[in-house]
């Protein structure tokens, strides 16, 4: 027999207004705005906290949306989700693709807000049926790693009831209808690094007379590359990436200097400090060995906190969504090396649990070359393609998850 959350889940979700989600989900797809400018989707998702019966406050820090629902005794429960979109061509084809060149809704971030808005319009329609606080937050932001600290930083928690538990759920690729817990570490730490290569400059006809920071900065992204084969344990999961290197401005002159940008995903503090370490004496030992001028800079820049879910919040969320949505449709594949900002909100200590939902149309995984799971996972559009595409068929189940998981506390 299912549980009292589950049972009021069902009934409070079985009329979702179904279509004009999905035309709220294209709508906010075709306007994606950049983190700390997500203003329009801010409004649109306070219109529609605001019309649900919530008490809504704009401009957190930033742009953040936040909005309560006071509903009697009982505890606080935070749903959130991020609202900000990223710096990629769109290349989906969609009819209803970005208008705004160079920004996509890359990361899902467009189905986030409608999962909340739509499980905060089902639970406060449902009131009669739950006690205690709903708090729900549209968080700007979260691709730079700025939004759930500027928010706690501008008073969210003294302004709202701080919550007894927080809830929250990303897009994610795989066959559409399950759902990903794991009752502990989720998502990995990410930190961001820049390294200025000094060199001194010149013609391109007198490399004799230079020091090229172009070819120091070749060797030190290879080098680098051991970092993670030869100076991190087999059992521990770490990656670095060099997103960018920028050097030069002619083909025939030498620069003065080579910048490199770089990205470490870890899953303890020992290995993110590891690894800083050895980027830092690979950086001086390269320029030492090129005979710069002067030592490189490396700046450890903006980083991600690890996600960590409470074991036990996490498992009974786990439990109400099998209910919920279906016998088996709830797995457990383990921590990903990807990063979020939400364990920010759990300032001070709050419990939380955070999942996935998997997204990827039945015809483009039906179509992904390979014959077993894995091999489709790695050929389906991933979270920052310019290909992701989330079926709008995820919609009402995205809902389900967030009203299902609010009343395993609140009924």
């Amino acid at each position: 027999m299912p549980s009292p959350a589950a049972r009021t889940a069902l009934d409070l979700t079985a009329g979702l207004p179904v279509a004009d989600l999905e035309d709220f989900y294209r709508d906010l797809h075709r306007h994606p705005e950049l983190s700390l400018q997500e203003h329009r989707t801010a409004a649109k998702l306070a219109e529609r906290l605001t019309k649900a019966g919530y008490e809504t406050a704009e401009g957190i820090g930033g742009t953040g949306v936040a909005g309560v629902l006071r509903n009697g005794e009982g505890p606080t429960v935070l749903l959130r989700a991020d609202m900000d979109a990223l710096p990629v061509h769109e290349e989906t084809g969609l009819p209803y693709a970005s208008s705004t060149p160079g920004v996509m809704h890359a990361c899902g971030h467009d189905l986030h807000v409608t999962w909340l808005a739509g499980a905060a319009a089902a639970l406060a329609a449902g009131r009669d049926t739950w006690s205690g606080t709903l708090l729900v937050v549209g968080q700007p932001a979260e691709e730079t790693g700025q939004g759930a600290q500027g928010m706690i930083t501008d008073g969210l928690y003294e302004r709202f009831p701080r919550p007894d538990v927080l809830l929250g759920q990303h897009a994610a690729p795989g066959p559409v209808g399950f759902y990903a817990h794991s009752p502990g570490l989720i998502m990995s730490a990410s930190t961001d690094i820049d390294i200025v290569v000094h060199g001194r400059g010149g013609h391109g006809s007198r490399p004799e007379t230079t020091v090229d920071p172009v070819v120091t900065a070749a060797y030190l992204v290879t080098r680098l590359q051991t970092v993670v084969s030869r100076e991190i344990a087999a059992r521990e999961s770490a990656v670095l990436t060099v997103g960018r290197i920028e050097a030069g401005t002619r083909h025939n002159i030498i620069p003065s200097e080579a910048r490199i940008a770089l990205n470490l995903r870890t899953q303890s503090d020992e290995v993110r400090e590891r690894m800083i370490a050895a980027i830092r004496r690979i950086a001086a030992g390269e320029a030492l060995a090129a005979g710069c001028p002067r030592e490189p800079e490396v700046t450890v820049g903006a980083t991600f906190p690890v996600t960590t879910n409470d074991a036990d919040t996490d498992r009974r969320i786990a439990a109400v969504h099998e209910e919920v949505l279906g016998a088996g449709t709830v797995l457990d594949f383990g921590p990903v090396m990807g990063s979020e900002d939400f364990p920010h909100l759990a300032h001070g200590g709050i419990p939380y649990s955070y999942w996935f939902v998997t997204t990827t149309p039945a015809d483009v995984w039906d179509a992904a070359p390979g014959t077993d799971l894995m091999e489709k996972f790695l050929a389906v559009p991933s979270n920052h393609s310019p290909h992701f595409a989330p079926d709008p068929s995820t919609v009402a189940p995205g809902v389900r998850t967030l009203v299902s998981g609010a009343l395993a506390y609140l009924t």
